[in-house]
């Protein structure tokens, strides 16, 4: 006996194109900011693996700077999703913040890491000590930081942000309610 087939006739049918609405408890905002932060594979590998060198500089463990950054910016997407809500009603559905949160972490890695790429290739060029080895130092750098290391950066960062975007969606967020339709004229626009 097979079962049946879902229906699709309306948007709304399709996964994750449920319409939402933040939740009204006070504590659903943070309690999505702390599970966004605490991305399962840095938290289990920084357990299963305890960094080597704590202390802020070149040799930090990336792990530590990966998760000082989703502490900062974890807050900083839910404040713009908030913003985009309050002034064009946007992302309305679970999927459309998920997908934001994505395209925003994957920005965010790719401008990090080029950033990153870009001090190295300074602090390579400041360190050598002629133009030959500088233009060594920064071929090298820009192969290991530039070529090899963005996708690696970008791929980290829209993984981070999917789980961020999935925590949001289902614990800041609550399906909303069927809107009512307006038979009689009476409800002046705003339904």
């Amino acid at each position: 006996m097979a079962g049946r087939m879902p229906r699709f006739d309306r948007i709304e049918d399709l996964p994750g194109q449920t319409r939402v609405t933040w939740r009204q408890t006070r504590a659903a905002i943070p309690l999505a900011a702390v599970a966004g932060i605490a991305w399962p594979p840095l938290i289990l590998t920084l357990l299963i693996w305890p960094p080597q060198n704590w202390v802020p500089g070149r040799e930090i463990d990336w792990r530590l700077l990966v998760l000082a950054l989703g502490a900062i910016a974890v807050p900083v997407g839910l404040t713009v999703i908030r913003r985009e809500r309050d002034r064009r009603g946007r992302p309305g559905t679970r999927l459309g913040i998920v997908w934001r949160f994505m395209l925003y972490g994957g920005l965010l890695a790719a401008g990090l890491q080029t950033l990153v790429a870009l001090l190295m290739v300074i602090i390579g060029l400041v360190a050598s000590g002629d133009v030959v080895q500088g233009l060594g130092s920064t071929e090298t750098t820009l192969l290991i930081y530039g070529v090899a290391g963005l996708p690696v950066a970008i791929l980290v960062g829209v993984s981070y942000a999917l789980w961020v975007g999935l925590c949001a969606a289902y614990i800041a967020f609550v399906p909303a309610p069927d809107r009512v339709r307006d038979r009689l004229g009476v409800m002046g626009g705003n339904a």
